[in-house]
Protein backbone atom coordinates (compact mmCIF):
# COMPACT_ATOMS: atom_id res chain seq x y z
CA UNK A 1 0.00 0.00 0.00
CA UNK A 2 1.37 3.40 -0.90
CA UNK A 3 1.84 5.69 2.08
CA UNK A 4 2.30 9.00 0.25
CA UNK A 5 -0.03 11.64 1.74
CA UNK A 6 -3.20 12.41 -0.16
CA UNK A 7 -2.94 16.02 -1.28
CA UNK A 8 -5.74 17.86 0.45
CA UNK A 9 -6.04 20.06 3.51
CA UNK A 10 -4.25 17.31 5.46
CA UNK A 11 -1.10 19.43 5.23
CA UNK A 12 -2.71 21.92 7.62
CA UNK A 13 -1.58 21.95 11.24
CA UNK A 14 -5.24 22.33 12.22
CA UNK A 15 -5.84 18.65 11.47
CA UNK A 16 -5.53 18.05 15.21
CA UNK A 17 -6.19 20.79 17.78
CA UNK A 18 -4.44 21.12 21.12
CA UNK A 19 -5.19 23.15 24.22
CA UNK A 20 -4.13 23.01 27.86
CA UNK A 21 -6.25 24.44 30.67
CA UNK A 22 -5.09 25.96 33.95
CA UNK A 23 -5.48 22.64 35.76
CA UNK A 24 -3.06 20.84 33.45
CA UNK A 25 -5.66 19.00 31.35
CA UNK A 26 -4.66 18.87 27.68
CA UNK A 27 -7.41 18.33 25.13
CA UNK A 28 -6.37 16.78 21.81
CA UNK A 29 -9.12 17.06 19.18
CA UNK A 30 -9.18 15.23 15.85
CA UNK A 31 -10.29 18.02 13.55
CA UNK A 32 -11.53 16.99 10.13
CA UNK A 33 -15.27 17.39 10.79
CA UNK A 34 -16.03 17.73 7.08
CA UNK A 35 -14.63 14.17 6.72
CA UNK A 36 -16.05 13.02 10.07
CA UNK A 37 -12.45 12.99 11.34
CA UNK A 38 -11.47 10.18 8.99
CA UNK A 39 -7.89 9.14 9.66
CA UNK A 40 -5.08 10.22 7.36
CA UNK A 41 -1.31 9.86 7.55
CA UNK A 42 -0.70 13.60 8.12
CA UNK A 43 -3.33 13.52 10.88
CA UNK A 44 -1.53 10.52 12.35
CA UNK A 45 1.79 12.35 12.46
CA UNK A 46 0.24 15.45 13.98
CA UNK A 47 -1.75 13.46 16.55
CA UNK A 48 1.22 11.53 17.90
CA UNK A 49 3.47 14.61 17.83
CA UNK A 50 0.97 16.36 20.08
CA UNK A 51 0.87 13.39 22.45
CA UNK A 52 4.66 13.62 22.63
CA UNK A 53 4.37 17.35 23.36
CA UNK A 54 1.91 16.64 26.17
CA UNK A 55 4.16 13.91 27.58
CA UNK A 56 7.13 16.28 27.77
CA UNK A 57 5.28 19.30 29.19
CA UNK A 58 5.41 19.40 33.03
CA UNK A 59 2.31 21.62 32.98
CA UNK A 60 0.24 18.79 31.46
CA UNK A 61 -1.01 16.19 33.91
CA UNK A 62 -3.82 14.41 32.03
CA UNK A 63 -4.78 14.21 28.34
CA UNK A 64 -8.32 14.04 26.93
CA UNK A 65 -8.75 12.84 23.33
CA UNK A 66 -11.91 13.61 21.37
CA UNK A 67 -13.23 14.47 17.90
CA UNK A 68 -14.62 17.64 16.40
CA UNK A 69 -18.22 17.67 15.26
CA UNK A 70 -20.43 14.59 15.47
CA UNK A 71 -17.82 11.83 15.00
CA UNK A 72 -14.78 10.58 16.90
CA UNK A 73 -13.03 8.80 14.03
CA UNK A 74 -14.79 6.37 11.64
CA UNK A 75 -11.53 4.79 10.48
CA UNK A 76 -9.11 5.38 7.63
CA UNK A 77 -10.16 7.98 5.06
CA UNK A 78 -12.04 6.24 2.25
CA UNK A 79 -9.78 7.96 -0.29
CA UNK A 80 -6.82 6.11 1.17
CA UNK A 81 -8.76 2.85 1.41
CA UNK A 82 -9.55 3.10 -2.31
CA UNK A 83 -5.94 3.93 -3.08
CA UNK A 84 -4.61 1.03 -1.00
CA UNK A 85 -7.07 -1.43 -2.55
CA UNK A 86 -5.61 -1.03 -6.04
CA UNK A 87 -3.93 -4.15 -7.52
CA UNK A 88 -0.19 -4.25 -7.05
CA UNK A 89 -0.14 -2.11 -3.92
CA UNK A 90 2.16 -3.34 -1.16
CA UNK A 91 2.07 -2.49 2.52
CA UNK A 92 4.78 -0.14 3.76
CA UNK A 93 4.61 0.70 7.45
CA UNK A 94 8.10 2.17 7.66
CA UNK A 95 6.88 5.78 7.56
CA UNK A 96 4.01 5.15 9.98
CA UNK A 97 3.93 5.95 13.68
CA UNK A 98 3.65 2.78 15.81
CA UNK A 99 0.05 2.78 16.99
CA UNK A 100 0.63 1.60 20.55
CA UNK A 101 3.92 3.36 21.23
CA UNK A 102 2.12 5.89 23.44
CA UNK A 103 1.01 3.17 25.84
CA UNK A 104 4.36 4.03 27.43
CA UNK A 105 3.24 7.63 27.88
CA UNK A 106 3.60 8.57 31.56
CA UNK A 107 0.32 10.53 31.77
CA UNK A 108 -3.28 9.31 31.90
CA UNK A 109 -5.16 9.28 28.59
CA UNK A 110 -8.93 9.77 28.64
CA UNK A 111 -11.05 9.21 25.52
CA UNK A 112 -14.23 11.21 24.99
CA UNK A 113 -15.84 9.25 22.15
CA UNK A 114 -18.39 11.70 20.78
CA UNK A 115 -19.60 9.71 17.76
CA UNK A 116 -18.64 7.12 15.15
CA UNK A 117 -15.59 5.13 16.27
CA UNK A 118 -14.36 2.42 13.92
CA UNK A 119 -11.25 0.64 12.68
CA UNK A 120 -8.17 2.72 13.32
CA UNK A 121 -10.39 5.18 15.20
CA UNK A 122 -11.23 2.41 17.66
CA UNK A 123 -7.51 1.76 17.99
CA UNK A 124 -7.04 5.36 19.18
CA UNK A 125 -9.77 4.90 21.77
CA UNK A 126 -8.10 1.67 22.92
CA UNK A 127 -4.75 3.37 23.55
CA UNK A 128 -6.55 5.40 26.21
CA UNK A 129 -6.83 4.29 29.83
CA UNK A 130 -10.42 5.39 30.43
CA UNK A 131 -13.14 5.78 27.81
CA UNK A 132 -16.23 7.99 28.03
CA UNK A 133 -18.80 7.68 25.23
CA UNK A 134 -21.70 9.81 24.12
CA UNK A 135 -25.01 7.98 24.26
CA UNK A 136 -25.80 6.94 20.69
CA UNK A 137 -22.15 6.75 19.61
CA UNK A 138 -21.58 3.76 17.35
CA UNK A 139 -18.56 1.45 17.31
CA UNK A 140 -17.22 -1.27 15.03
CA UNK A 141 -13.91 -3.03 14.44
CA UNK A 142 -14.87 -3.01 10.72
CA UNK A 143 -11.84 -4.94 9.45
CA UNK A 144 -13.46 -8.15 8.21
CA UNK A 145 -16.12 -6.11 6.40
CA UNK A 146 -13.36 -4.36 4.46
CA UNK A 147 -11.64 -7.62 3.55
CA UNK A 148 -8.94 -7.15 6.18
CA UNK A 149 -7.58 -9.16 9.09
CA UNK A 150 -7.38 -7.66 12.58
CA UNK A 151 -5.06 -4.70 12.16
CA UNK A 152 -2.85 -2.68 14.53
CA UNK A 153 -2.67 -5.47 17.11
CA UNK A 154 -6.38 -5.25 17.93
CA UNK A 155 -6.69 -9.08 18.19
CA UNK A 156 -4.20 -8.86 21.09
CA UNK A 157 -5.57 -5.76 22.78
CA UNK A 158 -9.34 -6.24 22.50
CA UNK A 159 -9.57 -9.60 24.38
CA UNK A 160 -7.73 -7.96 27.27
CA UNK A 161 -10.40 -5.25 27.39
CA UNK A 162 -13.66 -7.13 26.76
CA UNK A 163 -12.74 -10.81 27.15
CA UNK A 164 -12.09 -13.53 24.58
CA UNK A 165 -15.60 -14.34 23.32
CA UNK A 166 -16.71 -10.71 23.17
CA UNK A 167 -13.55 -9.80 21.28
CA UNK A 168 -14.08 -12.63 18.79
CA UNK A 169 -17.69 -11.52 18.33
CA UNK A 170 -16.66 -7.96 17.52
CA UNK A 171 -13.66 -8.91 15.38
CA UNK A 172 -15.24 -11.74 13.38
CA UNK A 173 -18.57 -10.04 12.67
CA UNK A 174 -17.36 -6.46 12.33
CA UNK A 175 -20.87 -5.56 13.46
CA UNK A 176 -21.92 -2.12 14.68
CA UNK A 177 -22.75 -1.68 18.37
CA UNK A 178 -23.75 1.39 20.34
CA UNK A 179 -22.35 3.11 23.43
CA UNK A 180 -24.69 1.34 25.85
CA UNK A 181 -23.58 -2.08 24.58
CA UNK A 182 -19.97 -0.89 24.64
CA UNK A 183 -20.41 -0.20 28.36
CA UNK A 184 -21.96 -3.62 28.93
CA UNK A 185 -18.97 -5.19 27.20
CA UNK A 186 -16.49 -3.14 29.23
CA UNK A 187 -15.18 -1.27 26.18
CA UNK A 188 -16.16 2.05 27.77
CA UNK A 189 -16.70 2.81 31.44
CA UNK A 190 -19.04 5.81 31.18
CA UNK A 191 -21.94 6.67 28.86
CA UNK A 192 -22.91 10.33 28.94
CA UNK A 193 -25.47 12.43 27.10
CA UNK A 194 -23.78 13.94 24.02
CA UNK A 195 -24.04 17.53 25.21
CA UNK A 196 -22.34 16.61 28.51
CA UNK A 197 -19.62 14.31 27.20
CA UNK A 198 -16.60 16.59 26.96
CA UNK A 199 -17.41 18.36 30.22
CA UNK A 200 -17.72 15.00 31.99
CA UNK A 201 -14.42 13.69 30.58
CA UNK A 202 -12.63 16.92 31.44
CA UNK A 203 -14.09 16.97 34.95
CA UNK A 204 -12.77 13.44 35.52
CA UNK A 205 -9.37 14.44 34.10
CA UNK A 206 -9.35 17.62 36.19
CA UNK A 207 -9.99 15.64 39.37
CA UNK A 208 -6.91 13.51 38.63
CA UNK A 209 -4.86 16.58 37.70
CA UNK A 210 -5.74 18.38 40.93
CA UNK A 211 -5.62 15.53 43.42
CA UNK A 212 -3.22 12.83 42.20
CA UNK A 213 0.56 12.75 42.12
CA UNK A 214 1.86 12.84 38.52
CA UNK A 215 4.71 10.54 39.51
CA UNK A 216 2.31 8.10 41.11
CA UNK A 217 -0.07 8.03 38.13
CA UNK A 218 2.89 7.53 35.79
CA UNK A 219 4.13 4.56 37.78
CA UNK A 220 0.65 3.03 38.21
CA UNK A 221 0.08 3.22 34.44
CA UNK A 222 3.50 1.64 33.92
CA UNK A 223 2.70 -1.11 36.40
CA UNK A 224 -0.68 -2.00 34.94
CA UNK A 225 0.43 -2.26 31.30
CA UNK A 226 3.78 -3.78 32.14
CA UNK A 227 2.28 -6.43 34.39
CA UNK A 228 -0.30 -7.67 31.87
CA UNK A 229 2.08 -10.35 30.65
CA UNK A 230 4.01 -10.95 33.86
CA UNK A 231 3.36 -13.70 36.33
CA UNK A 232 2.09 -12.94 39.82
CA UNK A 233 5.50 -13.12 41.47
CA UNK A 234 7.13 -10.81 38.98
CA UNK A 235 4.36 -8.24 39.32
CA UNK A 236 4.51 -8.51 43.12
CA UNK A 237 8.24 -7.80 43.08
CA UNK A 238 7.68 -4.68 40.98
CA UNK A 239 4.94 -3.58 43.37
CA UNK A 240 7.29 -3.81 46.36
CA UNK A 241 9.93 -1.83 44.49
CA UNK A 242 7.37 0.89 43.76
CA UNK A 243 6.41 0.95 47.43
CA UNK A 244 10.05 1.48 48.38
CA UNK A 245 10.43 4.16 45.69
CA UNK A 246 7.59 6.29 47.10
CA UNK A 247 8.17 5.67 50.81
CA UNK A 248 9.35 8.95 52.34
CA UNK A 249 9.17 10.74 48.99
CA UNK A 250 8.03 14.38 48.72
CA UNK A 251 4.86 13.21 46.96
CA UNK A 252 3.98 10.79 49.75
CA UNK A 253 4.64 13.45 52.40
CA UNK A 254 2.46 15.94 50.54
CA UNK A 255 -0.28 13.37 50.00
CA UNK A 256 -0.46 12.59 53.71
CA UNK A 257 -0.17 16.24 54.78
CA UNK A 258 -2.94 17.39 52.44
CA UNK A 259 -5.22 14.59 53.70
CA UNK A 260 -4.59 15.42 57.36
CA UNK A 261 -4.96 19.16 56.74
CA UNK A 262 -8.08 18.63 54.59
CA UNK A 263 -6.77 20.64 51.65
CA UNK A 264 -6.02 20.09 47.98
CA UNK A 265 -2.54 18.60 47.46
CA UNK A 266 0.21 20.51 45.73
CA UNK A 267 2.13 17.87 43.80
CA UNK A 268 4.95 18.89 41.47
CA UNK A 269 4.54 18.39 37.73
CA UNK A 270 6.17 15.42 36.06
CA UNK A 271 9.71 16.20 34.87
CA UNK A 272 10.22 15.52 31.14
CA UNK A 273 12.99 13.04 31.92
CA UNK A 274 11.05 11.04 34.52
CA UNK A 275 11.26 7.33 33.80
CA UNK A 276 8.51 5.27 35.49
CA UNK A 277 10.75 2.24 35.21
CA UNK A 278 12.97 3.79 37.89
CA UNK A 279 10.34 2.86 40.46
CA UNK A 280 10.35 -0.82 39.52
CA UNK A 281 13.76 -1.48 37.97
CA UNK A 282 15.39 -3.14 40.98
CA UNK A 283 12.53 -5.50 41.68
CA UNK A 284 12.83 -7.50 44.89
CA UNK A 285 10.74 -9.59 47.21
CA UNK A 286 11.04 -9.02 50.96
CA UNK A 287 10.40 -12.70 51.67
Amino acid sequence: MSEEPIQDRDQDQDLVLYEVDEDGVATVTLNRPERKNAWSIPMERRFFALLDEAAEDPAVRVVVITGAGRAFCPGMDVQRLEQNAQPGQSLNLQARVPMYSRRNMPKPLIAAVNGACAGIGLVQALICDIRFAARGARFTTAFTRRGLAGEYNMPYVLPRVVGLENALDLLLSGRVFDADEAKELGLVSRVVEPEDLLDAARAYARDIARNCSPRATAVVRHQVYGDLDRDFTGALARSYSAMEFFAGSPDFREGVASFVEKREPKFEGLPPDFDPDEATRDAFLPY
